[in-house]
């Protein structure tokens, strides 16, 4: 069982959908990084979700908020505008692009959700039929622009070596600066 589990049923209950159903209205709107690209709709949204379900659960990508697999966010009713949506690459249908809307613009856990989801679908890709997962961040949140530039990097390590990059040391944000231009060592990721 996962610590951030709360020993909830997976997928049924009040206020969640099926997860074999696509409900649109109850999906986040495409944002910039999935314009004129191939969005999954229907079966095909449902297929890839799945996997992303099963994946997220082997590596423990987690909504420590809501104590459920990310995945899950996609069917949870009170947060219409969250969740992941897919669009297979105009330019390479080997690629499929995977935007993560979160709950608010200030979520404090979108970069480890973001680059847990990065790992998950590209560390175990044999497990669905993409040579590479590209993630970003929606430009709603407000560290989109950090958070999607280390993603990028990610990526590019990824497919240089064809092996999964090892953490970093340190945080993957910037460090914020005082007004005496000091680097504030408070939480990296609050907008507080």
């Amino acid at each position: 069982m996962n610590p951030f589990s709360s020993g909830r049923s997976t997928d049924d209950g009040d206020g969640f959908d099926d997860p074999d159903a696509f409900v649109p209205e109850h999906l986040p709107e495409p944002g910039r990084f999935l314009e004129g690209h191939d969005l999954l709709e229907r079966e095909d949204h449902v297929a890839f979700h799945e996997i992303s379900r099963e994946l997220f659960e082997e590596r423990g990508v987690y909504d420590a908020t809501f104590g459920y697999n990310l995945a899950r966010l996609n069917l949870d009713q009170r947060h219409p505008d969250a969740g992941y949506r897919y669009a297979v690459d105009a330019n390479d249908p080997t690629v499929l692009r995977a935007e993560f809307s979160p709950t608010t613009e200030f979520c404090p856990q979108a970069d480890a959700l973001v680059k847990g989801s990065f790992r998950a679908w590209n560390g175990l890709s044999e497990r669905h039929e993409y040579d590479l997962v590209r993630v970003r961040v929606r430009e709603s949140h407000h560290q989109s622009d950090t958070l999607n530039d280390a993603l990028a990097t990610l990526e590019d390590t990824y497919l240089e070596s064809g092996e999964m990059p090892s953490e970093p040391d340190g945080p993957a944000v910037p460090s914020p600066t005082t007004a005496d231009g000091d680097e504030d060592d408070s939480s990296v990721q609050s907008p507080f």
